[in-house]
């Protein structure tokens, strides 16, 4: 009785099977990011020594039986009468039900994603092929020569071939559509399949002198946007963790160079 119940534990982890061949599957911390093992005796006694955990409680559910317990040594003993039941609004999608006790299986925050630097690429471009007038707008053709990147997670190459398939709309905005491979400098190579997705915006007169080889180099980047999501996938078991990944990119272009870095999205503490 006054056992912290497990879906409390649970709804506070991630679960994942690191590497195919794992019989056990890892729980990773929505709050703090640590992960281990699959266990739910440890993954209760690491939530009772989790200061973000913890301090996500204070904050936003004062009753909760795990922050109750190492703030005072003993689980809650008293049972909180049913209430009833409030308009969910937007505050409380964001933030968690206040003063939920342990039965609600969401009486926990959700955490906030924030974008941290990860990695940055730059590739050499071939001219552009003008395939023509389609019935979304002019759609262009523009292969990679070669390329390099490095970020926190290793480095190497852009594998020549990759390409990016161009929508220009009537008003000269940009969507991309790119697909290339990543190799990189291990020994042996591991190999990234790459989709890059998103859209160059900005004043029309601004996306003129982009089109224009001559004043590409002039652009100053703050006057225009472009932004790409970035996936990767690859079934090399030393990359794994890239096929789960999320980043948004911010590209620039210079010359017959596109420079783009990109940011992974994780949880704040």
């Amino acid at each position: 009785m006054g056992r912290i119940g497990d879906g409390d534990i649970h709804a506070a982890f991630v679960e994942f099977r690191a590497k195919e061949s794992d019989k056990c599957l890892s729980a990773q911390c929505i709050y703090c990011q640590s992960v281990r093992a699959k266990n739910t005796s440890r993954q209760r006694a690491h939530l009772l020594e989790c200061p973000a955990y913890l301090n996500a409680m204070k904050e936003h559910n004062p009753d909760n039986p795990i922050l109750h317990e190492a703030v005072n040594g003993t689980p809650t003993q008293h049972h909180t009468p049913a209430k009833t039941p409030k308009k969910r609004d937007l505050d409380t999608m964001i933030t968690g039900f206040q003063g939920s006790t342990s039965s609600a299986p969401h009486s926990f925050p959700i955490p906030k994603p924030s974008l941290e630097r990860d990695f940055q690429m730059s590739v050499q471009l071939n001219p552009k092929i003008s395939v023509g007038p389609g019935i979304w707008g002019q759609r262009n053709w523009v292969s990679f020569i070669s390329g390099h990147w490095n970020g926190r997670w290793g480095k190497g190459t852009v594998v020549p071939g990759g390409q990016d398939s161009q929508l220009i709309a009537p008003d000269l905005s940009t969507h991309i559509d790119a697909n290339y491979l990543l190799q990189t400098h291990d020994h042996p190579p591991a190999f990234v399949a790459v989709k890059t997705d998103g859209w160059r915006v900005g004043p029309r007169e601004i996306l003129e002198k982009l089109e224009d080889p001559s004043q590409i180099d002039e652009v100053d980047p703050k006057t225009y946007s472009f932004r790409v999501y970035i996936h990767m996938e690859t079934g090399d078991t030393r990359y794994l963790h890239l096929n789960t990944g999320m980043w948004i990119g911010s590209g620039v272009r210079r010359g017959t160079e596109g420079t783009c870095t990109g940011f992974s999205s994780r949880y704040l503490d």
